[in-house]
């Protein structure tokens, strides 16, 4: 397990992004807050994040809800021209200040990077990003093979199988997908 003052690095298991920084919120240093977490405003609860490089330090406490996320103010940001600076900024938390999750249930960062085979053992390609537009979240796949990327539903019938301790997906794909 890393040290707590250690920076996080976004391939590091040990830490999960949890949240981005979006922008600047009226005039008096507040920011637009994306939270990633299940449940949005538990956020907060995981402050001081930390950035993606490890070298800042993110205290915030939410203020109230506004359109895809909240306004938050952030420890040290007081002015607009602060709080736009930091727009981009991905926000971490150490995997032990998260909650414990269900055993049907993955943090998209340990889903990321997995190999995907198909019921035969033929290797589909790689889980480049997981997705939500809505219905379901869907995973990303690409690999050489590929000529696109593939967008597969992240559903009990089409992933039957995540073994993370082996590093890889076992995927029942719609016929046709891949």
């Amino acid at each position: 397990m890393s040290d707590p003052s250690d920076p996080p690095d976004p391939s590091d298991p040990e830490y999960v992004c949890v949240g981005a920084i979006a922008g600047s919120f009226g005039v008096r240093g507040e920011v637009r807050l994306k939270s990633f977490c299940a449940i949005p405003d538990d956020i907060e609860s995981y402050s001081p994040l930390t950035s993606a490089d490890g070298a800042q330090s993110y205290p915030l406490v939410l203020t109230r809800p506004i359109k895809n996320g909240f306004a938050a103010h952030v420890g040290g940001v007081e002015t607009k021209e602060e709080a736009d600076a930091l727009k981009g900024v991905q926000l971490y938390a150490r995997r032990d200040q998260l909650p414990t999750l269900p055993d049907d249930e993955f943090y998209h960062a340990d889903l990321i990077g997995l190999d995907v085979f198909d019921t035969g053992g033929t290797r589909l390609g790689q889980v480049k990003s997981v997705q939500n537009h809505g219905a379901t979240d869907l995973l990303e796949i690409h690999g050489p093979g590929l000529r696109a990327t593939v967008l597969l539903p992240f559903t009990r019938a089409a992933v039957p199988t995540v073994d993370l301790a082996s590093g890889r997906i076992i995927a029942d794909p719609p016929d046709g997908l891949f």
